[in-house]
Order: C-alpha cells, then sequence, then structure tokens
C-alpha cells in the first residue's frame, strides 16, 4: 500500500465531476464512471488514452506515492497532514488550462502559481520523514540514467526527481498520446473542461490519496482543510 499527498477540488465541484466523467472513475468513491459522448472518438478511444489517469483519479500531485516507514502509522500521518494543513491559508490559481506536457496532457495553470509551489515544496520536505526508502527497483522505475543532476539528487534525497525547483503542478487528463492523435485528442480535451475552467481554481484543502492494494487505483482517503476554521474561506 502506498500513500500519496495531493490536491484535487472537493467532490461536488463541477471540475470533478466532468473529470471523472473524462476519466471514467471517481476518485472519491471508486465507482467508475461513464464516459462522455465525444464526437470523432469512441468510448474505447477514450478509455484507452485515459487509462493511466484513470488509476491515480484526477489529482495534482504535490507529495509523489510512497510507502509508509516501519516507524510511522497511518495515525500518525493523518494527524500531522491534518496540523500542517491548518497552517496555510486558502488560495487560488487563477486560471487553469489544458496543456501538452512531452507527449501527455493535463490540466496546468495558465501563468506559474508561486502559492502552489510553496506548498508542494513545504509537504515533501515537511513528510518525508514518513516515506520509507526506495528500493532498488523502485530507483531503477524513475530511468536515474535519463535524470538531470539536479533530478537525480531530487530522487536519492526527497525519493522523486521532480521536487522542489523541478517541480511542475499539473493534474493529469490523459496517458502518452501519439503525436497522430494529438489533432482530434486536445480539441476534445478543451471541449470538456473549458467551461468548467472559466473561475478560478481554489486550493482549499490537502488530500490523503491511498493505494488500493499493490498497484491498485488510488482514491481519496480524507481532506484536510487549509487555515484556520475562521479563514478556510476566501472572501
Amino acid at each position: 500500500m502506498r500513500y500519496a499527498i495531493c490536491f484535487t477540488p472537493p467532490a461536488s465541484d463541477p471540475l470533478s465531476l466532468v473529470a471523472a466523467s473524462w476519466l471514467g472513475r471517481n476518485v472519491f468513491s471508486g465507482d467508475m464512471v461513464e464516459p462522455p459522448a465525444v464526437r470523432g472518438l469512441g468510448i474505447h478511444e477514450i478509455a484507452f488514452h485515459t487509462a493511466v489517469p484513470r488509476r491515480y483519479g484526477f489529482h495534482g500531485v504535490l507529495k509523489t506515492p510512497f510507502h509508509l516507514s516501519h516507524e510511522m502509522s497511518e495515525a500518525q500521518l493523518l494527524r500531522d497532514l491534518m496540523r500542517f494543513s491548518g497552517t496555510f491559508v486558502p488560495f487560488q490559481i487563477p486560471r487553469i488550462e489544458v496543456a501538452r506536457l512531452g507527449n501527455f496532457y493535463s490540466l496546468l495553470p495558465s501563468i506559474p502559481c508561486e502559492q502552489i509551489q510553496y506548498l508542494a515544496s513545504a509537504i515533501v520536505q515537511e513528510f518525508d520523514r514518513f516515506r520509507a526508502p526506495l528500493s532498488e527497483a523502485e530507483i531503477e522505475r524513475s530511468d536515474p540514467d535519463g535524470l538531470s543532476a539536479t533530478q537525480f539528487a531530487n530522487l536519492h534525497r526527497w525519493g522523486s526527481p521532480y521536487v522542489m525547483e523541478e517541480f511542475r503542478f499539473h493534474m493529469p487528463v490523459t496517458g502518452p498520446v501519439n503525436a497522430i492523435d494529438m489533432p482530434r485528442i486536445e480539441p476534445a480535451l478543451q471541449t470538456i473542461f473549458e467551461p468548467v475552467l472559466c473561475e478560478p481554481v481554489t486550493v482549499s484543502n490537502v488530500a490523503l490519496m491511498i493505494e488500493e492494494g499493490t498497484g491498485g487505483p488510488f482514491r481519496v482517503h480524507s481532506l484536510h482543510p487549509m487555515g484556520k476554521v475562521s479563514a478556510r474561506k476566501i472572501a
């Protein structure tokens, strides 16, 4: 079993509902969801392109999946995450858009958001003590030979190459897409997601996600509100 610390909007948020429909699975309940009707894309094609993010559910990772250290317990992780979340004031990402990262598509901030960068870095540092050391197999799966010197150092220090200055917040909505399919996939994504991306995205909680068995799907275990009770709503 592995844990991950992420951001995802509440279950009832329009963005969560649209993402669950597109990915075919609700990250809160774990239930499968009927895919949307998309002109030019069959349901089997959508299922193929969303297979990877469907397993992880709709989220933006802040601390990548990790096995819990033998010295720590889930109860300790929950307690510290609740305390930690309360020390951060909720904020907004002004605009998120569909964009390509390499050969897959994600929802990304239209302009860099310093607050989400800072939150992710703080989480990586604060909760590193809960992480069991990487196995040799896990290190190899990170393709260490293809990493920069900074990314390689991050992998061995923090358990992931893409932290601190190397981190880029994104919410994946496809797996790898062949170049020949991109002219059809990208417009479909824009049609589906843009109606729910016209408003800022409020970051007012941190989600603890849990892997259901080895290699199983991830689901939201719990949401931890940010800020003190009196300050959890953005005016």
